[in-house]
């Protein structure tokens, strides 16, 4: 024992005051991590104990980490030289990633005018507090499936698996506030599908039946479950919060009976015809509509279009259909050019079937303009359940909180539940189509877009970088 006390007084003696001061560093960064990880949580504090060995990386040094530095073959060194760095990336990414921030691109229109296709986003998952992960054994960077020149498969092995827990944070998503979260009809998917709207296995399933599917997997894939950590991301905007009754009236969102005034770069579709004259692109650029939004239809549709929706609109007249804003309305509305503006009725493109729309109950009639009323559920909170009530709330129940809900019965919820929509109302996969989002399934807020790309023009939007998220 003398023997070990002398080396460690040895070892100590010759450690310099630069690693002293990394040492402390480094130790102060490790108890502060391990204390705001084991909130709540206290029996993770025991994660303090290799405290030492931290120590030990800068100060006594018994464990070899850098034993590699003494290989004279210089084709070897310079491999473990690089397997170093990536190991130290690859678990500094990982934990940066988990607890802290990550990187997420705007993939789709459905926030078009506030966040635009092409738009890298900062995402802070301390403002909500981060979540302890479901599936702690993943691969950093890699939502659920590596790429397929690395094969393919699974990026995360699914034990251990870790139930739900979440650090303090800043505060909980309050309205008009820009979310990113975890998709929620994403735990069961038809892999071959799941980049399209109806990409989840559950509107697959009410518009063309559970046997389709299964009979036809080469063409809508393996029905894969995921994990909540492993879902998609969607970033949308929160409109309705835990208590908060919703109701969606002719396009209007009401909450708590009350109309929500729109956000400003809320959109809708239209159709336009002019007097005669032709849009040109450079028209349509100016007035902020994206080339992937903006469509010409020919004079068969349109006679098709006014007879079946009884539209005013006129088969020899240019039109188009395309989203505005109510600035963009009005801006397009003062010009002497344009015979009519009309707002998409939903019959257009057959979306007025009820089972293509949370809660995919035939009886419960919502559509895309016309949805509930339904009450966010509040955590705790207890309910009386109907045969009215069940069909909105059992899908809740049954997927998310894993919990016998009966008609007749008291429910109580376990987690708050948010309702997320996409500015862009008439081309946003959002809550209508899958109902509440669990707190569970909450990531992070989007702070700041720190790289944007034109893929329509090519080149980088410079006046869009560091510009704030939530606007």
């Amino acid at each position: 024992m003398s023997k070990f006390s002398n080396n460690l007084k040895e070892r100590i003696r010759a450690c310099e005051r630069a690693s002293w001061v990394r040492c402390a560093i480094w130790c102060a960064v490790y108890v502060a991590f391990i204390i705001w990880v084991a909130w709540g949580h206290w029996s993770s504090l025991l994660w303090l104990l290799l405290l030492p060995v931290v120590a030990d990386m800068f100060v006594t040094r018994y464990i070899p980490w850098t034993w590699w530095k003494k290989i004279e073959n210089k084709a070897l060194f310079s491999v473990f030289s690089w397997i170093d760095a990536i190991v130290f990336a690859l678990v500094a990414v990982y934990f940066i990633n988990l607890y802290l921030f990550q990187n997420y691109q705007i993939p789709s229109s459905s926030l078009e005018k506030t966040l635009r296709i092409g738009d890298f986003l900062y995402v802070s998952k301390a403002q909500y507090g981060a979540r302890v992960p479901n599936t702690p054994l993943s691969m950093p960077l890699v939502q659920h499936t590596f790429p397929k020149w690395l094969g393919g498969g699974k990026s995360y092995i699914e034990k251990p698996h870790w139930e739900y827990r979440r650090l303090p944070g800043f505060g909980k998503p309050q309205r008009e506030d820009i979310v990113v979260f975890n998709y929620p009809a994403g735990d069961t998917v038809c892999v071959k599908w799941e980049q399209q709207m109806q990409g989840d296995y559950y509107t697959l399933k009410s518009s063309r039946g559970a046997q389709h599917i299964f009979n036809h997997e080469n063409e809508y894939g393996k029905v894969t479950v995921r994990p909540v950590d492993r879902r998609e991301n969607y970033v949308k905007r929160c409109v309705a919060v835990p208590g908060d009754k919703l109701q969606i009236i002719d396009n209007q969102v009401y909450i708590n009976d009350q109309p929500l005034e729109d956000h400003p770069g809320v959109q809708y579709m239209y159709f336009v015809q002019t007097t005669g004259i032709r849009l040109s692109k450079e028209f349509i650029s100016k007035l902020g509509v994206s080339k992937a939004d903006f469509g010409v239809i020919n004079e068969q549709s349109v006679q098709a279009i006014a007879t079946n929706l009884s539209l005013p609109l006129d088969p020899t007249l240019p039109t188009y259909i395309f989203p505005m804003t109510k600035a963009m309305k009005e801006e397009l509305s003062a010009n002497s050019n344009i015979a009519c503006i009309l707002r998409e009725p939903e019959a257009y493109g057959g979306v007025v079937y009820p089972q293509y729309f949370y809660p995919f109950d035939r009886t419960v009639a919502w559509t895309r303009d016309n949805f509930g009323p339904i009450v966010m559920p509040r955590k705790g909170e207890t309910i009386h359940i109907t045969a009215e009530n069940y069909a909105i709330y059992r899908r809740i129940a049954e997927a998310y909180e894993f919990q016998p809900m009966r008609i007749g019965e008291d429910y109580t919820f376990a987690m708050d539940y948010y309702w997320m929509m996409g500015d862009n109302r008439h081309s946003s996969l959002d809550s209508r189509y899958w109902g509440p989002v669990p707190e569970d399934h909450i990531v992070g807020k989007p702070r700041f877009i720190w790289l944007s790309l034109d893929k329509e023009k090519g080149g980088i939007r410079w006046e869009r970088i560091f510009t704030r998220a939530q606007r």
